[in-house]
């Protein structure tokens, strides 16, 4: 997003470098993303505060409906899906250059942060940790990740047609949030992810199966940059 703002940054690897965590945590900032300027940071995936960080103008676009980002949830977990069992045994541990999760990890992923949205309602807290999991040793190769997803694709779609499902507010390991804004903010986050994984598709030379179309992306506040 600040690339696409003409904003000049310099991308900070906080694995290789403990003492820029360790600053990110002396300003409340438990993870990454972040973006800091000074001693003041904005954490986590928020346009509005991060156009008022850099002092750029930005205007939040309509919102989208529950109903609707429960629709397009559920649309990017089918598309994760299917881009997982495309996945050849042999390619699973790929990384991008300059990134630590491999694309078979980074598959569970998606899985998995849509479920903490559930987990997080249900419990009224959600945990850095669980956002940290990584897929079991018996999920051997894509199809095995793509099960997992099609499951909580289920999960989901029941609890999310429960009366209430995404009313009421949640403890984040950033901050408290409503139900809805962490729906919004899981939407965003697993889309990204997606890009990633259509990207490391492309560098396996695979095109991906059935994707997710530019309807489905409209709307939602993604970066340029896919990295």
């Amino acid at each position: 997003m600040l690339s696409s703002w003409r904003v000049a940054f310099e991308a900070v690897d906080v694995e290789a470098r403990p003492e820029a965590k360790a600053y990110l945590r002396s300003l409340g900032i438990p993870t990454v993303p972040a973006v800091v300027v000074g001693d003041r940071a904005v954490h986590g995936w928020n346009p509005s505060a991060l156009a008022d960080l850099v002092g750029v103008h930005y205007a939040e676009p309509a919102r989208l409906s529950p109903a609707e980002l429960s629709a397009r949830l559920d649309r990017i977990l089918a598309a994760t899906a299917r881009a997982m069992r495309q996945v050849p045994p042999h390619h699973l541990g790929m990384t991008h250059p300059g990134r630590d999760r491999s694309v078979r990890q980074l598959g569970y992923h998606v899985f998995r942060l849509s479920l903490a949205l559930r987990d997080a309602r249900v419990q009224g807290r959600l945990p850095e940790a669980w956002l940290q999991e990584e897929a079991p040793p018996d999920f051997v190769d894509g199809p095995a990740v793509a099960g997992y997803g099609e499951d909580v694709r289920r999960q989901l779609a029941l609890w999310l047609a429960e009366a209430g499902a995404v009313g009421g507010h949640v403890e984040t390991y950033y901050g408290r949030q409503t139900v809805e804004e962490l729906l919004e903010r899981t939407v965003w986050h697993a889309a990204q992810h997606l890009r990633q994984l259509y990207d490391l598709l492309g560098r396996m030379g695979l095109a991906p199966d059935r994707p997710l179309a530019d309807l489905d992306w409209r709307g939602l506040p993604l970066p340029t940059e896919i990295w």
